[in-house]
């Protein structure tokens, strides 16, 4: 049940940051759907593999080359999910970060935190 309400609210924020931000264009809410999914399992499958990868690079800049990671993991989901756009690396690192914040803010207002 935890994880359908996490699936849900990522899905929401999602719509709601494809209609504020410019850049990232949802076909709906069905699509907003399959790209919390997306995320969900690209995140435990890719990203452990990515950031294994760029350790040194995230060592020297100090964990801040993760919101690169981040910004990847979402131009992926832009590429596997139809219907779901990101328009260039800067618009993926501000929704990244964006989604994330937003995330925290719900799971906590909301009594689920990690």
């Amino acid at each position: 049940m935890k994880l359908l309400f996490r699936i849900l609210i990522t899905a929401i924020l999602v719509v709601v940051l494809s209609n504020v931000m410019t850049g990232v264009h949802v076909a709906g809410f069905s699509t907003a759907l399959i790209v919390a999914v997306v995320l969900g399992l690209l995140n435990v499958f890719i990203k452990p593999i990515l950031v294994l990868l760029t350790f040194p690079i995230t060592f020297v800049t100090l964990g801040l080359f993760l919101l690169v990671i981040n910004a990847i993991i979402i131009l992926l989901c832009d590429n596997i999910v139809g219907g779901f756009s990101v328009n260039s690396f800067w618009t993926a690192l501000l929704f990244s970060v964006i989604l994330s914040v937003s995330q925290s803010l719900m799971y906590t207002l909301f009594g689920e935190s990690k």
